[in-house]
């Protein structure tokens, strides 16, 4: 979701520029910033950003270059009348040292650019505006591509390491129920049972010591996230949220297969699972 991108346009003696700057973002958060007497074309350029957008923390500035323009500058003088009253009105109430005029004038207002002596009516500044802005977002479309093509193989590479480690859990030994039977046994005449337990006894107890250690669902549910999260990358388009999704379900699976060790090698297992899957979703982040 990185990724900076920047246009121009001009007409008559006006020029516009565009600045996009994209960072990591759980949501699609907009910041804007506009030069005086650009309120208009705020909520237009939201929504451009939020169509062609899903993720990040992005950042719009819009400038206007009006030199060698014959444009005047002219004070609203209904605008400024409401904002002394007020502030006239707040100086009663508080006690605080009087505003200085270029705050006044820099509120948004009161001051009012006329663009139409330079050849440009308000309305065509706004198409300008606007279609220099449209630039500006493919271009950091495309800057946010060429992002996520370098992050590709390093997400393939993740999956293909948790796929091994799924293979090292479903081939541990521990998991056999001879396995299970024999540590029983261990376990029993370490607490020195003499009793002498009957073959059948033992071979149901080890059968439900290795029913609840049974990671079969678990390992199922991993390939199918694995294989999720490959098509998800490989067809491209937005897909990061789906694969933060995968990503939480990858851990939930390896926090519970943790849980059903039952030897400390296939615990060491389930915890290199978790810190690839950590590394994965931290990688997930940049993706829109």
């Amino acid at each position: 979701m990185t990724g900076f991108a920047r246009a121009e346009r001009q007409a008559g003696s006006l020029r516009v520029r565009i600045e996009l700057k994209s960072v990591n973002g759980r949501g699609l958060d907009m910041r804007l910033r506009l030069a005086p007497g650009l309120d208009a074309v705020e909520i237009p350029l939201r929504q451009m950003l939020s169509k062609a957008l899903s993720r990040g923390s992005v950042n719009l500035v819009a400038t206007l270059d009006r030199s060698g323009a014959s444009g005047s500058v002219r004070v609203n003088e209904t605008t400024l009348a409401a904002v002394l009253a007020a502030l006239d009105d707040l100086g009663r109430r508080f006690e605080a040292a009087p505003p200085r005029l270029d705050g006044i004038l820099a509120l948004p207002g009161v001051l009012e650019v006329d663009d139409r002596a330079g050849g440009i009516d308000e309305d065509e500044r706004s198409a300008l505006i606007l279609d220099c802005a449209a630039e500006a977002i493919e271009r950091l479309k495309v800057a946010r591509l060429q992002e996520g093509a370098l992050i590709a193989p390093v997400l393939f590479d993740q999956l293909d390491t948790i796929a091994v480690l799924v293979g090292r859990a479903e081939t541990h030994p521990s998991r056999g129920r001879e396995v299970i039977q024999a540590r029983l046994r261990e376990q029993l005449a370490a607490l020195g049972d003499d009793t002498g337990l009957p073959p059948d006894r033992l071979a149901q107890e080890a059968l439900l010591l290795a029913t609840k250690a049974d990671i079969r669902e678990e390992l199922d549910r991993l390939r199918a996230h694995i294989a999720a999260a490959r098509k998800l990358i490989a067809e491209g388009g937005p897909a990061g949220r789906r694969l933060d999704f995968l990503a939480q379900e990858f851990n939930r699976e390896a926090n519970t297969l943790c849980s059903k060790a039952n030897a400390v090698d296939l615990t060491a297992i389930g915890l290199d699972l978790k810190a690839v899957i950590d590394q994965l979703r931290e990688q997930v982040q940049n993706i829109e």
